[in-house]
């Protein structure tokens, strides 16, 4: 059964027209009036609804029965990574939401190529939301994971980094850092409900002098093993060992 996310309130017995986006969807895959597809608004669960009307340019349905359905991962997992250049970051944000990510931070760093600021940097981070709402749509999840603003480095460390309570992961070449498995058994004993935060660099890693800063906001340093993983494997490594 098709699948739409649908950014308003939903109520089994309420009677609406589709946003823009999705009724494009539904037209280009032909539906007709008494077809059946699955609603979404990232509140929870979905709901099944039944074509009614399909004009040119919009299309009316009937919100029907509301399945309380979830998909997510056992914990909130959240990655805050140096974004890669070229289309790497639209891949990377699909495949982690398809993995269960919460939330992506897009981060500027030092080795960081794709340089974004003011309207630039807002267009990047509403299509790279645009890329989750598509692949939560086709891989079943109901909440959409948010995709946060551009921001640099040392500033995101500043303002949030550093307040976060949960557990927080820095993703590291550096010898001596502790392999990922161990330190997620420690961390599996606070339980499920601990959210958990990587923090991840682009094309080349972070700097020496940001693995300190992270280090000092208690970032833990994590190794995914001896072999060198580009920036946007890594961070989906990452993801899968946990989710």
């Amino acid at each position: 059964m098709p699948r739409f996310y649908c950014p308003t309130p939903l109520a089994t017995g309420l009677q609406l027209d589709l946003p823009a986006g999705a009724a494009r969807h539904v037209q280009v895959l032909r539906l007709q009036p008494g077809d059946t597809l699955t609603l979404f608004n990232g509140e929870g669960g979905e709901y099944e609804a039944t074509v009614e009307r399909m004009g040119r340019s919009d299309v009316g349905v009937h919100i029907g029965v509301h399945t309380p359905i979830e998909r997510e991962a056992r914990r909130a997992i959240h990655l805050a990574i140096g974004m890669p250049a070229n289309d790497r970051m639209d891949w990377l944000v699909e495949k982690a939401t398809e993995l269960g990510v919460a939330s992506i931070q897009p981060l500027m760093t030092e080795r960081t190529v794709l340089r974004l600021d003011g309207d630039r940097a807002a267009k990047k981070a509403a299509h790279w939301q645009s890329v989750a709402v598509a692949a939560c749509e086709q891989c079943g999840r109901n909440r959409v994971p948010l995709i946060h603003p551009v921001t640099n480095l040392s500033t995101w460390i500043k303002t949030t980094g550093e307040a976060l309570a949960h557990t927080k992961c820095l993703l590291s070449l550096r010898e001596g850092t502790q392999p990922l498995r161990e330190r997620m058994a420690a961390a599996d004993s606070l339980g499920s409900d601990c959210g958990l935060t990587f923090l991840s660099g682009p094309e080349g890693g972070l700097g020496f002098a940001e693995e300190a800063l992270a280090v000092a906001a208690g970032f833990a340093p994590v190794s995914l093993g001896e072999r060198v993983l580009r920036a946007e494997t890594a961070a989906l490594a990452a993801l899968t060992l946990v989710a």
